[in-house]
């Protein structure tokens, strides 16, 4: 029986390799069109046709989003999401990978339908727009994009090799001083300095730095200061992330950064006027018996790949909205290494990665190891009892 569970397992990793020019010229194809967050018009066109020619039923625009998808082979249950993403960034382009994600999840999809075919279910790709700066899986995961999803696996470009991730909540907060405006220099009395008081907030926020938890993360740009130096700004506005490991400690830290802005108001007599972002990013909810699966399957094809035991050893990707998709099903995002360590995410070199020979290596193993782990969940019910056991448990 071992030896029959091997040959169908390369059977999935042959199919992989026989699509390998494919998968490459339209990853290359997507890295050398970068399209912004909710503007991803071509790149999903392409993954639409591509899949719909592998005989999946493909449905745009779901969640009222144009370049979201979701292309299904099968039917019924257990239902497998494969999540892609294939925004880029403003200027670098696909400093993120995201045209190697998109990718991993479709070359994983066409290769498990010899799966489903044997043993039944459904595969689901699921192309989720507008990663970043927006978090499109926030707004999809509402509407109850992932609802019937029994498990949901996305593999990140990175730097390492890591079956899971540590990744912070996140709360975007806009802020607004209105101060008085007079000649800075002529009557400097008759004015209320709004710049003054977001300066005050930097500081008081500084201050309060050495008093969190060393996982928590706050930082903000000033994104109006003034219009003239002779001019006592009665204007000020900023924006600022404010981060933590848990949803509990977050509601904690905004209040204490509100007060932050609160006592700048009161020291300078300018007027605060705030707002918190709608779309709030959750925690990463890790699935280990997901990981662990993946983990064999990566050591498998000759990576090795570690489970980190501790938050302070996890691999910290700032914040993601597959966060909030953990929250609803057993999910991982485990992350495949395409640079050497000196290669920083969202810069020049990290794209240039992306469209590399080691980026696209990156992409045919990720893609084998989620086959093989869509194998494992479809072919032995006990693995995906055990995945749906840990979830329901947390």
């Amino acid at each position: 029986m071992v030896v029959k569970l091997e040959k169908l397992k390369q059977a999935v990793i042959k199919q992989i390799d026989s699509d390998r020019s494919q998968l490459k010229k339209l990853a290359l194809k997507i890295h050398d069109n970068p399209e912004l967050g909710l503007k991803e018009y071509k790149a999903s066109a392409w993954l639409s046709q591509y899949l719909e020619e592998q005989d999946f039923t493909v449905e745009n625009g779901i969640c009222d989003m144009p370049t979201a998808f979701r292309a299904t082979y099968g039917e019924g249950k257990p239902v497998i999401g494969l999540l892609a993403e294939y925004d880029s960034l403003p200027v670098v382009g696909h400093a993120c990978g995201h045209n190697l994600i998109c990718m991993i999840a479709v070359g994983t999809a066409v290769s498990s339908k010899q799966v489903v075919d044997r043993y039944g279910g459904s595969v689901v790709v699921i192309g989720t727009p507008a990663e970043e700066n927006y978090g499109g899986k926030i707004v999809m995961t509402t509407k109850g994009a992932f609802a019937d999803l029994d498990v949901a696996m996305l593999v990140h470009p990175d730097t390492v090799d890591a079956a899971t991730i540590f990744a912070l909540a996140c709360q975007q907060m806009t802020i607004e001083f209105f101060g008085k405006s007079s000649h800075a220099s002529a009557n400097p009395t008759e004015g209320i300095n709004a710049l003054d008081a977001m300066i005050l907030s930097f500081n008081n926020i500084n201050a309060l730095r050495q008093h969190i938890q060393s996982t928590a993360r706050i930082h903000g740009i000033i994104t109006h200061g003034g219009i003239a130096p002779n001019i006592v700004p009665d204007y000020s506005a900023g924006t600022f992330y404010i981060r933590a490991s848990d949803d509990a400690y977050l509601d904690e830290l905004l209040q204490k950064v509100l007060n932050c802005f609160k006592s700048a108001a009161t020291a300078t007599g300018a007027r605060l006027e705030y707002k918190q972002d709608e779309l709030r990013y959750a925690t990463m909810r890790n699935n280990m018996a997901l990981a662990q699966l993946y983990v064999n399957n990566m050591c498998m094809i000759g990576r090795e790949v570690k489970i980190p035991r501790s938050k302070l050893s996890f691999i910290n990707t700032g914040s993601t909205d597959m966060g909030n998709v953990s929250q609803v099903t057993a999910a991982i995002q485990p992350v495949v290494a395409i640079a050497p360590k000196s290669v920083l995410s969202h810069s020049p070199e990290f794209a240039a990665a992306a469209a590399s020979e080691d980026g696209i290596n990156g992409m045919y193993d990720a893609a084998k190891a989620l086959a093989m782990t869509v194998f494992d969940l479809l072919s032995n019910p006990d693995n995906l009892k055990k995945v749906r056991y840990e979830f329901n448990r947390q």
